[in-house]
């Protein structure tokens, strides 16, 4: 099946990516190329608190009407902040795509950062901070970027109750009107729409002004720690390491390795740690691969006395691939990827999100090329990436 998509930059230079579908859903999103490493230290979880804030209110929508306009027509409402990106997006029936692109378009460039609401929504983010830390499993795939990086991406992308106390409403004013500009924006659409209405829409709707995203330095580095809780039962671990960042054809052969090693339940660590030796319940691989920043992780929860034997069946592993691996088990995993990567498709959210990270990491056009770049991942560049010198290692135990 041919599919049929359009990308499109406004003289403004506003992105408009858009992917037909016939289907009478549509999924709709504005976002900005800007996120938590776009942050300096003193204003940590900014972009996320911005998030949150577009959702309260405009000059003639307050935050029920926002929410009722979208699911009172058959919608779902939602965002999310991450790194590189910050993006509003809902999905609705078609027929009432008008009504998405009326609500989204006026939340990203009328948000009244009502003060009262503000501080209301300043304590729903600290629960957020406490909810993210409490759970041992959330809190160690949060921390193992601050033992992978220094600077801004080794501080939490929600923040922490310093940085977000010290955000005023002319803070988050300024730094709204700094960022959520036309040039800054990506439009996206997946759907049953027509192209050129979407193209009229936006350059009726958004004008010219520029804005600007700053870029924040941060260095990789490797570190080990180890760190105690009291009130858990289990181990929550994490394995780390540096990958070739996306500009890369080497980072497809990251996503090899990475599933390879933690994809699954046919996975090596699944079936060694688990399945051979009872060691552990969870073992999960995920991968954060962009232009900026690029790393594979392993997560195990497991009981304290287990540590250390893990730790060396995971650098026992990566050994082994890096000698021993095959084209035959490589076609394998090749298989596995390819068939993930068309099952995101199918729903139409989750391919929204798909070209919108595709298109802040170059164009999104390139996303349609994955499975070519996967089958031309050699098994050398794999078994040449096992050979892991450098990671990082964070151990949340009981006390």
């Amino acid at each position: 099946m041919k599919t049929e998509f359009y990308r499109k930059v406004l003289k403004n230079g506003m992105t408009i990516i858009f992917e037909k579908r016939d289907l009478p859903v549509v999924a709709v999103a504005f976002a900005v190329r800007n996120g938590g490493i776009n942050e300096n230290l003193s204003e940590k979880g900014i972009s996320h608190f911005i998030e949150h804030m577009l959702y309260k209110g405009t000059p003639t929508r307050n935050a029920r009407k926002i929410a009722e306009e979208i699911e009172k027509n058959g919608g779902e409402l939602n965002g999310f902040t991450d790194e590189t990106i910050t993006a509003y997006w809902c999905k609705m029936p078609s027929k009432h795509l008008n009504v998405a692109l009326e609500v989204l378009s006026d939340m990203v460039k009328n948000p009244l950062f009502d003060e009262n609401e503000m501080n209301k929504e300043r304590k729903v983010i600290f629960e957020e901070i406490k909810m993210r830390r409490d759970n041992p499993h959330i809190y160690v795939l949060d921390e193992i970027q601050s033992e992978l990086y220094s600077g801004t991406l080794g501080n939490r992308l929600i923040g922490t109750n310093e940085t977000m106390n010290s955000i005023d409403r002319k803070k988050i004013s300024d730094k709204f009107k700094k960022i959520y500009q036309p040039n800054n924006m990506i439009f996206a659409i997946v759907g049953d729409a027509d192209f050129d209405e979407l193209i009229n829409f936006a350059e009726k709707n958004f004008g010219n002004t520029k804005g600007k995203v700053p870029k924040i330095k941060f260095a990789s580095k490797n570190k080990t720690k180890i760190e105690r809780r009291k009130g858990i039962d289990q181990a929550n671990v994490v394995f780390a390491y540096h990958a070739p960042l996306s500009t890369n054809k080497k980072s497809y052969a990251a996503e090899v390795l990475n599933t390879l090693m933690a994809g699954g339940m046919s996975s090596r660590l699944f079936q060694e740690i688990r399945e051979k030796r009872n060691l552990a319940y969870a073992i999960k691989g995920d991968s954060s691969i962009n232009k900026l920043f690029a790393y594979n992780l392993i997560y195990i929860g497991t009981t304290k006395e287990n540590i250390e034997i893990i730790k060396k069946i995971i650098l026992e592993e990566f050994k082994k691939v890096s000698e021993n691996l095959t084209e035959e088990e490589l076609n394998q995993v090749k298989e596995q990827l390819i068939g993930n990567y068309h099952i995101s498709m199918e729903d139409s959210q989750m391919q929204l999100i798909n070209l919108l990270l595709e298109e802040i990491d170059g164009n999104a056009k390139t996303f349609y090329e994955y499975e070519k770049n996967i089958r031309a991942v050699k098994l050398k560049d794999v078994k040449d990436l096992a050979k892991i010198k450098r990671y990082s290692f964070l151990a949340l135990v009981p006390e």
